[in-house]
């Protein structure tokens, strides 16, 4: 148990007694506090926290920790989830064409920045196949037109079932995921677009930000729902552009925020770090 902590990720409606029970609940059972954070939505009444805690010397085995603390949140009604430091989740990468996001989170894990296994690409065509096997992992080609959508979705479902996936990372996949494959992963599909919407949606974005003479641009990542583009934001970041920039440029600049903005949002997920309430996030950083 040495250096392995346990992450405590609660939201419910504003009240009094909560700090208090939560850290009544860890002190009397020896639990050594190593980060706490808090945060209460004002206008919507939430409190959400954050609290992880080191396992050695705590007085409740690990496996009974969810059972001992549940008449604490049934009392304060909260919606909540327990993580472990020591846990690996499994990561799947879906790709279109474009190549940067995926080759930029695959460096990053092979470096070490993330604490993940990465088992499996998934892609509707074949140019991201020597990315994926550069870095050695398996690549899975489901092309995909409107008389097998359908199809290759549950295809799509079966890979990552089998491949036991807690985290789908679309890293510029451009095909749009049915309702009920995305509500099966509520909270655990991170996707990346650039920040021009609604200004600019669809096709050739920048194009059209190059013709109104944009100053800034952006990347936002979030988790997917139902609503296309509509996630609770996860991470955004902008960089200023000017008369004096191309279109290419803009494309150039748009793709390093898209990297760096998605791989941002990767590791606060893998990092327990993001608690979702309605559409919005905390992210404690």
């Amino acid at each position: 148990m040495a250096n392995v902590t346990a992450v405590l990720l609660l939201s419910c409606r504003d009240q009094k007694g909560l700090v208090a029970q939560v850290s009544d609940f860890l002190y009397r059972n020896n639990g050594n506090i190593v980060h706490a954070d808090q945060h209460t939505d004002r206008e919507e009444g939430v409190f959400l926290q954050r609290v992880e805690w080191e396992l050695d010397g705590f007085a409740i085995e690990r496996g009974r920790i969810a059972a001992e603390f549940q008449p604490i949140a049934e009392r304060f009604g909260m919606e909540w989830t327990l993580r472990f430091s020591d846990y690996v989740p499994r990561v799947a990468i879906m790709v279109s064409r474009l190549q940067h996001c995926l080759y930029d989170l695959l460096a990053r894990w092979r470096l070490g920045e993330y604490r993940a296994d990465i088992p499996l690409v998934i892609s509707n065509h074949e140019d991201a196949r020597g990315v994926a096997e550069e870095f050695g992992i398996a690549y899975a080609h489901l092309p995909v037109d409107a008389a097998t959508k359908m199809q290759q979705e549950a295809r799509i479902d079966e890979l990552l079932q089998r491949e036991r996936i807690d985290l789908v990372v679309l890293a510029r996949y451009m095909q749009i995921l049915s309702d009920s494959f995305v509500a099966k992963r509520r909270n655990r599909i991170i996707n990346i677009h650039h920040s021009f919407l609604p200004a600019f949606a669809g096709a050739r974005p920048y194009h059209k930000a190059y013709e109104r003479g944009v100053k800034i641009i952006g990347a936002t990542a979030h988790y997917a729902t139902a609503e296309l583009d509509q996630g609770p934001i996860i991470e955004q970041d902008v960089a200023r552009v000017s008369h004096r920039d191309s279109v290419d440029d803009l494309i150039r600049k748009g793709r390093d925020l898209e990297k760096v903005v998605l791989a941002r949002a990767v590791e606060l997920h893998l990092r327990n770090r993001v608690l979702v309430y309605g559409n919005k996030t905390v992210v404690f950083d």
